[in-house]
């Protein structure tokens, strides 16, 4: 059982997804970076889907009411537990009565808690993810807030622990985050709407995240944006990644809690393997976009996945090593 003493900005369960339901308007939400999610969740032996608490900062502080192996992925926010500073993407023994509390936020934007065997919740619709508009999902369908208590599905098997403990191994994931410096994006269903000299500013004008930017959508600023055809246009369906272009000409990617349809132009599409490093942008920082094929953007994917599964299988041989030498 893990317990709330101090309420953050805004923390909610989020597992990958829930999917099978947009033709209900229900989107698949989950987490904004799934890398990070899975980095978690495999440092502690879960599945690589299991359900963890994204954390914004400021963000929550934590009571353990009982041991746990948990591993923090993401964002830096100065985890401390009990005092003592505890790292990102290593695995580590809380034991009972520690507080786990987030000091400042040095990088990124989302911070994923993972406890080994995860949280004892109620699936929705297949998910444990947290569906904050429906209010249903993850907690009480809601973010968590200062006395709420998470029960752990399986207490953890190990001697009493009497102090926090790193376990001496880390995961290693920068390569599976766009390292072009830039966020690359597919042709939407409307591209060819876009005026040539708009096209070209996509594709190679900086644009800025603006204050405007949560888990729905991340507004940007940047240049005017025109098309050649401005009569308005039926909704259509969208997913996550879609870029539509606003009525003033600016652009809005659709992220993790976007609207199931709209009726702005499509104008493209940031690849699914680069979504997660979209996620971690903060408002008002800079980014720019570059344009791949199809081909491309689902060979970038199928390469994120052989490295996401090759993560979760060197995890299970270190907890495999570790639980042996400790029982």
């Amino acid at each position: 059982m893990i317990q709330v003493v101090q309420q953050g900005l805004l923390d909610t369960i989020q597992d990958t997804g829930r999917y099978g339901y947009q033709h209900l308007g229900i989107n698949p939400g989950g987490a904004m970076d799934r890398i990070a999610l899975f980095t978690a969740n495999c440092l502690t032996g879960n599945s690589g889907t299991e359900a963890a608490i994204e954390l914004h900062f400021p963000a929550a502080a934590f009571l353990f009411e009982a041991d746990a192996m948990i591993a923090l992925s993401g964002a830096d926010f100065g985890a401390m537990l009990n005092e003592q500073p505890i790292p990102l993407n290593q695995p580590v023994l809380a034991p009972k009565h520690a507080v786990l509390r987030f000091s400042r936020p040095v990088s990124g934007t989302r911070c994923y808690l993972a406890v080994s065997g995860g949280f004892a919740l109620t699936p929705w619709l297949g998910s444990y993810s947290t569906h904050l508009k429906a209010g249903t999902g993850g907690f009480q369908g809601r973010a968590l807030q200062k006395g709420d208590r998470l029960p752990f599905r399986q207490e953890l098997a190990l001697p009493p622990l009497k102090q926090p403990q790193v376990l001496p191994w880390s995961a290693d994931i920068s390569h599976l985050y766009a390292t072009t410096g830039t966020i690359r994006i597919i042709h939407g269903h409307e591209w060819a709407l876009l005026e040539k000299g708009s096209q070209e500013d996509l594709s190679g004008e900086a644009f800025m995240l603006t204050a405007q930017c949560d888990r729905m959508g991340f507004r940007l600023r940047g240049p005017v944006l025109k098309t050649r055809d401005r009569s308005e246009r039926l909704s259509a369906g969208v997913s996550r990644g879609t870029m539509q272009l606003l009525p003033g000409g600016q652009l809005i990617i659709l992220m993790a809690d976007h609207q199931t349809t709209g009726g702005y132009p499509r104008v493209a599409h940031v690849i699914s393997a680069d979504m997660p490093a979209l996620s971690r942008y903060a408002p008002h920082q800079p980014l720019r976009f570059s344009t791949v094929d199809l081909k491309t953007a689902e060979d970038l994917l199928w390469q994120q996945e052989q490295g996401l599964l090759i993560l979760q299988n060197a995890c299970k041989l270190r907890l495999e090593e570790w639980e042996q030498t400790t029982h």
